[in-house]
C-alpha cells in the first residue's frame, strides 16, 4: 500500500475512534491525576471561524461545540457532522508552571510564555514548524504551517509575540505542510495538495514588518521539479535540499541544489527504497572512519531505516537498510551531536502493539550495520511524532501528551530520562493523531516553539534544574542490544 495512503488511513481511523467516543465523566491526565474540567479550558469568541466536524475530526472534542447552540443537537460528534461549529480558544501569556499546572495545562519544569490559537491565523488546524534567527537584528521568527498557508511570528519578546503575516498556500488546503531554512530563505512544500511545488521566501523581508497588523505575503521564487512533498530536509553545510515523499524519484530523495536560493537546480534522485517519509542529511563526523566527511542521509522510509551516501548526487549509494522487532511505521529520527547515536520514533507501534510510546536508539558506529541498543518507553501511549536533539536534551512532540523533554544518558544501554513536559492536549494521552505535531528547540534564547494540530502555537521555556548524576538503571528497563 502507498505509504501516503497508510498515513491517511491512520488519520481516518483516529477520527473514527474519536467519533465513536463519548465524553468520560472524569478524564484522567498524567499519572492518572484528574485533568481540569474541559469546560474550563481557555475560551474566546471567534465568530468568523466555522466549519464542520468532519473537518475537525482529529481535534479535541471538549473544545468543539455547536454554534449557535441547538436544543436538539445529537449527542455524538459523528452525528453532529452537519452542524456548524466554532473553535473557542484565547491567546495566553506568561503563565509559569506552578504546582504542576500553567493555567489549565499540566506541566513539569516548563513555563508557558505565550499561546496563539490557530484561529488567529485564519484557520482551524495547524501542522509543523521551523525557526529562523535574523543574523542582523537577532530577531527570532517562528515559521508555522496551517492548512491554508504558512505564518510568520516574531517571538523576540516571547510573552508578547507578533503575528507578522501569512504566505498563502500556492494551491489549496492540506493537512501536510513542511518548511526548512537555508541562509535567509524559507523553503515550503505541501503534500496531497496538487501542483504546490516548493515556495521560496526571502525572510529578510520580515524586517520591514514593524506594525501590529499581519499582512498577506508573496513568494520570491518557486520550484516546480515536484508537485507534492511530505517533508523537506536541508543540509545547511552543503546547500542541498532533499524533498521526500514527492511524486518523483519513486517517493525517495529528490535532491536540489539551493546554494542560489531563488534559482534552485535539480541535482539527482535516490529511489532504491521507494517512499521516504522523513530524513536527516549531514556531513558525517561519527566514528565510522570510512564515511567521515561524506554526506549521509538517514532515511525514515516507513518500512525500513535506510542509510544512504549522497555525496555524489548522480549516483547515491545505500549503505544499509534496517528493520527492528515491533516495527510499525519508521517515521522520523535525529542524530546526537557526535553522530554516534540515532534516536528514532515510530508512528504506529503504539497502536499496532498496544504498548506505551517508545523512542528507539541505534548505534551508528558502523553505517553499514546500525545496531539497536534498545528503547526508552514513556509513561503513556501517546504517539511520538517528531523529535529533535539540542545538546544533551531530546525534545519530543508526542501528539496527545504534548512536549516531552528527555535527558540523554548512557545510550549504549538505551538510557533516557524524562526531565520536563508540557501537555498541550489536556485530558487525554490516548494514541490518537491529534495534539502536538512538532517542536523547534534551536533558538538561542532557549524558547521552545511547539505547533499543535488542534489548538495552535505554544511558546514554552524549559526550567530544568541541574540534576546530580544518578544510576538511571535503577528505574529504567535495560533492553539488550540486538547482535
Amino acid at each position: 500500500m502507498n505509504p501516503k495512503a497508510i498515513d491517511r488511513i491512520g488519520l481516518a481511523l483516529a477520527g473514527l475512534i474519536l467519533a465513536m467516543l463519548t465524553l468520560p465523566a472524569q478524564a484522567l491526565a498524567h499519572g492518572n491525576k484528574p485533568s481540569p474540567p474541559l469546560a474550563l479550558l481557555p475560551a474566546c469568541r471567534v465568530e468568523a471561524v466555522t466549519g464542520s466536524l468532519a473537518d475537525l475530526v482529529r481535534r479535541d472534542w471538549g473544545s468543539v461545540r455547536p454554534f449557535p447552540p441547538q436544543p436538539n443537537a445529537p449527542p455524538t460528534p459523528l452525528a453532529m457532522d452537519a452542524w456548524p461549529i466554532r473553535e473557542e480558544l484565547t491567546p495566553l501569556s506568561d503563565l509559569p508552571c506552578v504546582n504542576g499546572f500553567a493555567g489549565h495545562y499540566s506541566c513539569r519544569n516548563v513555563d508557558l510564555l505565550a499561546f496563539l490559537p490557530v484561529t488567529l491565523f485564519g484557520d482551524f488546524a495547524a501542522n509543523t514548524l521551523w525557526g529562523w534567527t535574523d543574523p542582523l537584528t537577532e530577531q527570532e521568527i517562528v515559521i508555522a504551517g496551517v492548512n491554508n498557508g504558512t505564518v510568520f511570528v516574531d517571538i523576540t519578546t516571547p510573552t508578547a509575540p507578533r503575528y507578522l503575516g501569512k504566505l498563502p498556500s500556492r494551491t489549496g488546503r492540506s493537512t501536510w505542510r513542511d518548511m526548512k531554512v537555508y541562509g535567509d530563505h524559507a523553503f515550503i512544500g505541501s503534500d496531497m495538495n496538487g501542483a504546490h511545488g516548493m515556495q521560496i521566501f526571502d525572510l529578510t523581508r520580515l524586517r520591514a514588518l514593524t506594525g501590529t497588523t499581519p499582512i498577506t505575503l508573496t513568494a520570491d521564487a518557486h520550484y516546480d521539479g515536484f508537485a507534492d512533498s511530505h517533508n523537506l530536509v536541508i543540509n545547511e553545510e552543503t546547500g542541498y535540499l532533499f524533498a521526500v515523499g514527492t511524486n518523483t524519484c519513486s517517493g525517495g530523495l529528490h535532491m536540489v541544489d539551493i546554494r542560489n536560493p531563488t534559482a534552485p537546480q535539480f541535482a539527482g534522485c535516490y529511489r532504491d527504497d521507494g517512499y521516504v517519509h522523513d530524513a536527516q542529511c549531514v556531513l558525517y563526523r561519527g566514528p565510522d572512519a570510512a564515511r567521515h566527511g561524506r554526506e549521509i542521509c538517514i532515511n525514515a522510509s516507513a518500512a525500513t531505516l535506510a542509510v544512504v551516501d549522497v555525496t555524489n548526487k548522480a549516483a547515491p549509494v545505500r549503505l544499509s537498510s534496517t528493520i527492528y522487532p515491533g516495527l510499525g511505521y519508521v517515521h522520523q529520527g535525529w542524530l546526537t551531536d557526535d553522530h554516534r547515536y540515532l534516536l528514532l520514533n515510530d508512528e504506529f507501534d503504539e497502536r499496532f502493539n498496544a504498548h506505551n510510546a517508545r523512542t528507539y536508539i541505534f548505534d551508528m558506529a558502523d553505517l553499514t550495520r546500525p545496531m539497536r541498543t534498545g528503547f526508552y518507553e514513556a509513561q503513556n501511549p501517546a504517539v511520538d511524532h517528531n523529535l529533535y536533539i539540542s545538546g544533551t536534551l531530546v525534545y519530543e512532540a508526542n501528539y496527545t501528551s504534548g512536549l516531552r523533554i528527555l535527558r540523554l544518558g548512557n545510550l549504549a544501554q538505551a538510557r533516557l530520562h524524562e526531565v520536563a513536559f508540557f501537555d498541550t492536549y489536556p485530558g487525554s494521552d490516548a494514541p490518537e493523531f491529534t495534539g502536538a505535531w512538532s517542536p523547534y528547540p534551536f533558538f538561542a534564547s532557549g524558547v521552545v516553539a511547539v505547533n499543535t494540530i488542534d489548538r495552535g502555537l505554544f511558546l514554552l521555556r524549559p526550567t530544568i534544574p541541574d540534576e546530580p548524576v544518578i544510576d538511571w538503571s535503577l528505574f529504567l528497563p535495560l533492553v539488550q542490544a540486538e547482535r
